[in-house]
């Protein structure tokens, strides 16, 4: 048996008749309360997650090691233009972006031009484009959503070049922004590391340049965000408030931002989970 697998035993006997997670399943939680927001404490996380703050302390410096989170002395941060990379948020609020999916295609009708752009919830909007949707172009510079409207014969897919950012796997640079600069589109379908008062950021510079660029060669633009984006500030802005059609999230945003969209007369649509309509 390890050390940790060790300790964590030593754990069980203080756990009464709670569940225990598994390590992998606090590395998820943690990473997902870092999410909404953005500075942890160990002894909080411990009480939370029912284990000593040995065994936070050992979660900790294992997330800061894979680059999820920066360690503090006495917990941990979220750090400002920092986003764990889109493999790790594939695995994250699964369900809350199932569910601004299935409510953001219904927008989108027969014969229309679409931009999406890279991440997480985009590819899921992409998943449920392909289940529902019939002949639409889609613009993006993302492979997983590219792949996934694949599946879908009667989308035609426009994949823009560029310089390849493997970890979020996706095209940006001089040349994307040139190519897009091409087209038009009834739609930018758009994520957002952050949303504030000022609007939407985004952790990555070069995504922020494909968005805002997206957005400029759109009739509309609908982003789509989980609430943890709420009250985030990343690194480069790429859309204000008067610049959006709608949004669509899953949760009520803070008061500060509701009013931000609400003189900016933007749509908030709530996406309801499975199970909760």
């Amino acid at each position: 048996m390890s050390t940790d697998d060790l300790n964590e035993a030593q754990d069980a006997p203080e756990a009464g008749e709670r569940a225990r997670l598994s390590k992998a399943a606090r590395h998820e939680r943690i990473v997902r309360e870092l999410m909404a927001s953005s500075t942890l404490r160990v002894s909080e996380l411990a009480a939370e997650l029912n284990v000593s703050t040995e065994t936070i302390r050992r979660d900790l410096f294992e997330l800061n090691e894979k680059g999820l989170i920066n360690r503090t002395y006495g917990g941990a941060v979220r750090p400002l233009g920092s986003e764990p990379a889109v493999s790790e948020r594939h695995t994250l609020m699964v369900s809350e972006r199932e569910a601004i999916a299935a409510t953001a295609v219904k927008f989108i009708k027969p014969n229309e031009v679409v931009a999406i752009g890279a991440g997480a919830t985009t590819t899921h909007v992409a998943r449920r484009m392909a289940a529902e949707c019939r002949d639409v172009t889609v613009i993006t510079h993302s492979f997983s959503v590219a792949t996934v409207l694949a599946a879908n014969p009667t989308l035609t897919v426009i994949m823009c070049p560029g310089r390849y950012n493997g970890r979020e796997g996706m095209m940006v640079g001089s040349e994307t922004i040139e190519f897009l600069q091409s087209y038009n589109a009834n739609w930018a379908i758009l994520g957002a590391s952050g949303i504030s008062t000022e609007g939407l950021s985004e952790a990555e510079p070069g995504a922020a340049s494909v968005y805002k660029t997206m957005m400029l060669r759109a009739v509309e633009t609908l982003v789509v965000a989980d609430h943890t984006k709420f009250s985030q500030q990343a690194l480069a802005i790429w859309g204000r408030w008067h610049d959006i059609k709608r949004l669509v999230t899953d949760a009520p945003p803070p008061p500060a931002i509701a009013r931000a969209m609400d003189r900016a007369r933007v749509e908030l649509v709530i996406a309801r989970k499975r199970g909760d309509q």
